[in-house]
């Protein structure tokens, strides 16, 4: 019997999920990404209904989907949190536990701080 190569690790990378005010969603994005915090960022219009502060509210809103790796979730974290408008923004990281391996390498390659 031939013993086989074991495959490269998979990198770990996560996705990072936040609402922003259209007005400020390129300005948050290209910084995240200038920065190398993230590789891509997905960024699509939905309407968010919710209460804040006893008040009824329903706005329109970007969804970005952030990819980056693991370790720079923290990072990643703390940027969004200082160029986001919101006193509470969304944010919330989600462990990425499969995916095409070529793109998981390229996220990690990209994220490079």
């Amino acid at each position: 019997m031939v013993e086989s190569e074991s495959p490269d690790p998979v990198p770990e990378i996560c996705v990072i999920l936040s609402t922003v005010p259209p007005s400020r969603s390129a300005e948050i994005v290209r910084a995240l990404l200038d920065r190398h915090l993230v590789a891509c960022v997905n960024m699509m219009p939905v309407r968010s209904w919710y209460r804040w502060k006893g008040e009824f509210c329903d706005d329109e809103e970007h969804l970005l989907i952030l990819k980056t790796r693991k370790e720079h979730t923290g990072m990643v974290i703390r940027e969004l949190r200082a160029l986001h408008p919101y006193e509470v923004p969304e944010i919330i990281a989600v462990p990425v536990t499969a995916g095409h391996p070529p793109y998981l390498a390229w996220v990690h390659g990209e994220t490079q701080v």
